[in-house]
């Protein structure tokens, strides 16, 4: 396939949305089987031109989509298309439940506290603005009583790209879209928490994290991420218990 595949579709979105839009786009081709297994996927100058973004926007949408396990890179040769049966097996139907949700996150629990030890120790400095900015998104949609799941799972994407590890970014960046908004809804409407002090806790919280990751200290990094996904797990245990007595 070569760009001439494809339409030449313009994003005029916010920037930080623009990576996300290629995705939708290239996503719905291969579901629909436009792109097809085994097919490689236009070179990162190609789909730089059909949809006018940057090679940084382009790359992590490359990043996002293999995360999701429907492409892989191999190098020096390009990046194709996975059959289905390659792809990652939680998806978004399979996890159902709260305690589906629980059980999750005791995985991410186990990985992200690691990912957050590397990243504290091999982020660059580009990384830490990227990290800053987004932090600072969240910051404007508490303000505004807004939910951020966005920006929620773009911050833990990017602690996952920092390690340097592409097995971190491929496994964490794929629950982390599957779980945030899924756990970030239900315990705060569950447990009739007032919204804006939940996403205050929350932010509060990613606070920790991102300090710790500025200023190299490893060991707080993952106590900071402990934490943080420790009391996701803890309140969304307790909207359990709300479920199990209510019915």
């Amino acid at each position: 396939m070569n760009a001439s595949n494809i339409n030449p579709i313009p994003i005029r979105s916010k920037p930080r949305n623009l990576a996300s839009a290629v995705v939708e786009h290239l996503t719905a081709r291969i579901k629909s089987d436009d792109l097809q297994v085994g097919e490689k996927l236009p070179t990162e100058s190609e789909i730089m031109q059909v949809y006018s973004v940057s090679r940084t926007v382009v790359r992590e949408a490359i990043s996002q989509l293999k995360a999701a396990g429907l492409v892989e890179t191999r190098h020096g040769i390009g990046t194709f298309v996975l059959a289905p049966s390659h792809h990652l097996g939680l998806q978004n139907s399979s996890i159902v439940t709260v305690r589906d949700v629980l059980d999750v996150l005791e995985v991410r629990i186990s990985l992200e506290t690691e990912a957050a030890w590397h990243a504290a120790t091999r982020r660059t400095e580009s990384q830490v603005d990227e990290l800053r900015e987004v932090l600072q998104q969240m910051r404007d949609t508490v303000a505004t009583g807004a939910h951020s799941v966005e920006a929620d799972v773009r911050f833990h994407l990017l602690i996952a790209r920092a390690t340097g590890n592409q097995y971190f970014m491929e496994l964490l960046g794929h629950l982390g879209h599957t779980l945030i908004p899924r756990a970030r809804l239900n315990t705060a409407q569950l447990n009739h928490d007032d919204p804006g002090a939940y996403l205050g806790r929350v932010q509060h919280e990613h606070e920790a994290i991102f300090n710790a990751i500025l200023r190299k200290d490893s060991e707080a990094a993952r106590a900071a991420m402990r934490t943080h996904l420790s009391n996701s797990r803890e309140r969304l245990r307790l909207a359990q218990e709300v479920i199990e007595g209510g019915a």
